[in-house]
């Protein structure tokens, strides 16, 4: 009998996305402590935490203003149901304010202006698909937007500019493929920042103090994603990082004294600091995990940030830049529901090899058991990556007996732009067959049941592999994944449509393709039993997706269980569902994983 039941490692919390008060006394931060993520504020220094925000569904993103001469503003973001169709709020004192009230459109946020009269944003208000460029005066809250920018397509801002008369926004082509423009805000100009050829990402972008130069992160002339100085005035780029490793996090303290960024290696987190001029710096001495949410202090003088790591879960954390020791301090203490950390376990970084000889990297989670039965668990996206953070799901299978593989199959992001594109479009199945060849390489280390698991693209992962090499598996779990890709890219957010097709395919041009390798139309197959979990309110892969793919396999006799869930969308975010799915899926996988 397990010590520890599968709700208290559900109940293990988590703090996260730090914002500084004006006058740097305070820090706010997202945490889940009541089920679902609130907005909550701590000193500093450390202390007793104070909540914020009081709502029923999910707040997404939380900001601080930069000044606090109208009292301290704090903006945040927040859907209805999962449906992510974002509002920002606005607090002020007591008051709390919904500052776009237009509850059919998206909107992303773009951050207070300098002066913190302001904010921007992208949103799709004006015909639900379209993000358009928006800034909104606060000193009436109830106040209307003006669009500053009507263009086509999908866009965000990136950051102010440096005396707030300019925007710097990103225009996306596909998730792998952008740009950067700088917006007058006077004269509605857009000067495009970044000309490139092929596909190039440009993120973290940071305006200098004085508006010279911007640092950013990108692609555009290497395999990696690297950090680089851009000259607005000649848009030459200057890199400063090698071209070996992603950079991932990327930020400027207000002075323009210091600049932190993370790069990602096998998943962990290497901090660099550098001066404001670009000259590398002593790396801060920081624990082994994920570090992300870098936020400077006013005074530049402190950098605060997440940090998780498989046995430590999500807090925030602050590094004094002038310390000569002692420097690090958490400042939030994130309950683990009375289970010890020394319980949690850290997993083996592995390579496996594909059938055509590529190497396959993943974390392998191993128990005190011989020959356990074991779980691949696929990450979504499919431009994204299995990396070491927390993951209470995969300690309490950790507890049961089970093993953990998280690879990384070829099409995830952390390995370079070449790794990226091993499976797009017509590569697809590529990808599928690397877990067919994950699975055999666990069997020739002693794990002889398989179970997949996944959510979202990872859904769609789980229902091709049962569909293609069913003798395989001994049970699959699909949650919110993609069962027919005609289906899912005619009836996904208008908005996704155009950044999806680079990556899975056109229905114009690669119908006939699509259809071929929709796991629906090969239903039949699944031989092992599948649990769906899927949310009524999904944009992204909408609740039809895992309808087709019960009723199909139910037709064809095969064994299913479905879980719906009216209030959620792509995931299970409330916690009440979370108590209710995650223990049934540990039932299922040990009534099919046993024996």
């Amino acid at each position: 009998m397990l010590p520890y039941s599968f709700d208290r490692y559900l109940k293990i919390r988590s703090a996260y996305a730090p914002t500084w008060s004006p006058d740097g006394r305070r820090i706010a931060f997202l945490t889940d402590i009541t089920g679902v993520p609130q907005v909550w504020e701590v000193p500093a220094g450390g202390g007793w935490p104070d909540q914020l925000t009081f709502h029923e569904e999910r707040v997404s993103g939380v900001e601080y203003s930069p000044v606090g001469d109208r009292g301290d503003s704090l903006m945040f973001s927040m859907d209805s149901g999962g449906d992510e169709k974002a509002q920002i709020h606005l607090i002020e004192g007591s008051d709390e304010y919904d500052v776009t009230r237009d509850p059919d459109a998206i909107h992303y946020p773009g951050g207070f202006s300098p002066d913190g009269s302001r904010i921007a944003y992208t949103a799709t208000r004006r015909n639900g698909t379209d993000f358009d460029v928006y800034v909104q005066p606060l000193d009436a809250p109830d106040g209307e937007p003006e669009m500053v920018w009507e263009v086509s397509g999908y866009h965000t801002v990136a950051d102010w500019g440096h005396d707030g008369t300019y925007l710097i926004v990103s225009r996306h082509s596909s998730n792998l493929d952008n740009d950067l423009y700088s917006l007058d805000l006077g004269s509605g100009e857009a000067r495009l920042l970044t000309p490139h050829e092929g596909e190039a990402r440009f993120q973290g972008v940071q305006v200098a103090p004085d508006g010279t130069r911007l640092f950013v992160a990108t692609d555009r002339d290497g395999d990696f994603v690297r950090l680089a100085r851009l000259d607005v005035s000649t848009l030459e780029l200057e890199y400063l990082t090698p071209d070996d490793r992603d950079v991932e996090e990327v930020e400027l303290s207000p002075d323009g004294r210091y600049l932190a960024v993370s790069r990602n290696v096998d998943g962990y987190s290497q901090v660099m600091l550098f001066s404001g001029r670009g000259r590398r710096m002593p790396d801060p001495e920081i624990p082994s995990g994920i570090v992300e949410g870098f936020a400077f202090s006013p005074d530049s003088r402190s950098l605060a940030f997440t940090l998780t790591a498989p046995d430590r879960n999500p807090d925030v954390w602050v590094l004094d830049l002038g310390a000569s020791e002692g420097g690090l301090r958490r400042v939030t203490r994130s309950a683990t529901a009375g289970i010890p950390p020394a319980t949690f376990r850290r997993p083996e970084v592995v390579r496996h090899e594909a059938s055509d000889g590529l190497e396959i990297p993943g974390l392998l989670y191993e128990p005190d058991r011989e020959n356990a039965p074991v779980v691949i668990n696929v990450h979504g996206g499919p431009e994204g990556q299995a990396r070491p953070g927390f993951g209470a799901v995969t300690q309490y299978l950790l507890q049961r007996g089970y093993a953990v593989y998280l690879p990384n199959v070829r099409g995830s992001t952390g390995y370079g732009k070449h790794y990226t594109h091993l499976d797009d479009v017509r590569l697809r199945m590529d990808s599928v067959r690397d877990l067919a060849d994950a699975a055999g390489w666990l069997r020739g280390r002693g794990h002889e049941r398989v179970a997949v698991m996944g959510g979202s693209y990872g859904g769609f992962m789980v229902l091709a592999a049962m569909t293609e090499y069913p003798e395989l598996w001994s049970a699959g779990v699909d949650i919110v994944g993609i069962a027919n890709f005609v289906s899912f890219l005619e009836n996904t957010g208008s908005y996704r449509r155009a950044l999806r097709e680079p990556e899975y395919g056109s229905l114009e041009r690669d119908r006939d393709f699509l259809q071929s390798i929709s796991p629906i139309h090969k239903a039949e197959e699944i031989a092992a039993p599948l649990m769906v979990i899927h949310g009524k309110n999904d944009p992204r892969v909408p609740v039809g997706e895992a309808e087709q793919i019960v009723e199909r396999v139910r037709e064809s006799g095969g064994e299913v269980e479905y879980l719906l869930y009216e209030d959620e969308g792509h995931g299970l975010a409330k916690l009440e569902n979370r108590l209710e799915a995650y223990p049934k899926i540990a039932d299922f996988l040990d009534v099919h994983l046993s024996g």
